[in-house]
């Protein structure tokens, strides 16, 4: 049959499932604080397959905990179409941010049985693992593994504060499936609350994410030696947690030279051990990330926070090794895509504007495997990452 070209989603059905989503892993008044492989995660991701299986879904996990919920199209054997994003969330995190992504993937499914309409291809909901790093660096880890940036024992090894090891935590909330991480993909989407207040600004409804900012990302371990702090001379200090601070000050200054032009540079993280009074750290690990919309500029902020890499461990005597980089950005989006999703939000009667994004997602790493896009919602004042987003259900 042929779907109601006025066709809409349930919108009040998918706000349940966000609000449900709300009370799991509650942070800070009004946000979540739901970490990646947590218990409150477990929780999420076993109320997620519920839905999941209530709307006929078929659920598999994969060997890194991603969770793929597919609904069978005329043709099973074409390569499904993937639409999500991730429910974990920031430790002072909203609502909003990757869940309704995820929640959106689910309500369309049910939209589609509402109207008993069946796709040519499969359509998977996908929720990816870790995409927001705050517990296990770096981000977007899983959809990375997926695409073939990363290997799947590489992910699985990444260490959190706590000292936990990302793939024992996997097995602990029962989520380290059996599935291979990866498979043929037809095209990916991602509905994303915006991260800027461009669309509530201008009171536009859907943005449609022409491209992302050049960023850069990288994970660094300095290498020091232990000793006191009263007798220990200067010249013969070897403090990894020193070396980590003038990297990520250096970083700092960085991207306020580049300010002017739109740069950005981010000293990210930083943590050492031992980290006690009275006693220097013999080891630290700092992240750094830098962003420019000229590809030109963009790699020499990138060159120039290596060149500070290197000095900030000859200053403090230590070694410096580097762990990861991660890079994307530039027009990685799908034009076919974006201008199917213009002409219908015109004929459906949205009002939409083409934007940039500036932050991280999943779909980046998805954008070199398959045909991407990404769409924003309005969200107030343009706050993500903070336990005042918000957004309405018209939104």
């Amino acid at each position: 049959m042929n779907l109601d070209a006025n066709a809409r989603a349930n919108a009040e059905r998918c706000w349940e499932t966000i609000e449900a989503s709300s009370r799991i892993g509650v942070g800070r008044p009004g946000g979540l604080a739901r970490l990646a492989l947590t218990d409150s995660d477990r929780e999420m991701r076993d109320l997620f397959c519920g839905w999941c299986r209530e709307a006929g879904l078929a659920v598999t996990v994969d060997e890194i905990g991603n969770i793929f919920a597919r609904r069978e199209g005329v043709e099973p054997d074409l390569a499904p179409v993937l639409v999500g994003s991730h429910l974990d969330t920031q430790i002072n995190g909203g609502r909003f941010d990757g869940v309704v992504g995820v929640l959106a993937g689910i309500e369309l499914c049910r939209t589609l049985d509402d109207l008993g309409h069946r796709t040519r291809r499969p359509i998977v909901v996908v929720s990816w693992t870790n995409e927001e790093g705050a517990r296990f660096s770096p981000p977007m880890v899983a959809s990375g593994c997926f695409s073939g940036r990363y290997d799947p024992e590489w992910v699985r090894d990444r260490i959190a504060d706590d000292g936990a090891r990302l793939g024992n935590e996997l097995e602990r909330i029962g989520y380290r499936g059996s599935a291979r991480c990866g498979f043929e993909v037809d095209s990916y989407f991602e509905l994303h609350i915006e991260q800027g207040p461009i669309l509530d600004a201008e009171r536009r409804q859907v943005g449609i994410v022409m491209d992302a900012l050049h960023c850069a990302g990288i994970l660094a371990e300095f290498s020091g030696t232990t000793a006191h702090t009263g007798p220990t001379p200067m010249d013969r200090r070897r403090n990894a947690l020193a070396a980590g601070a003038r990297w990520l000050t250096a970083v700092d200054d960085l991207g306020w030279r580049y300010a002017g032009t739109g740069g950005k540079a981010t000293a990210a993280r930083l943590s050492a051990w031992p980290n006690k009074p009275g006693i220097l750290s013999d080891h630290a690990t700092a992240v750094c990330d830098v962003r420019h919309s000229s590809p030109t500029a963009f790699r020499v902020m990138l060159a120039e926070a290596k060149i500070a890499l290197e000095h900030a461990a000859r200053r403090t005597n230590c070694e410096v090794a580097i762990l990861d980089e991660w890079a994307y950005g530039g027009e990685i989006f799908d034009a076919g895509i974006n201008m199917s999703i213009r002409n219908h939000a015109s004929r459906l009667g949205y009002s939409w504007l083409d934007v940039s994004s500036e932050s991280g997602h999943d779909a980046y790493f998805m954008a070199n495997v398959c045909p991407t896009s990404m769409i924003f919602v309005p969200c107030k004042d343009g706050i993500s990452h903070n336990n005042l987003e918000s957004c309405t259900v018209e939104d």
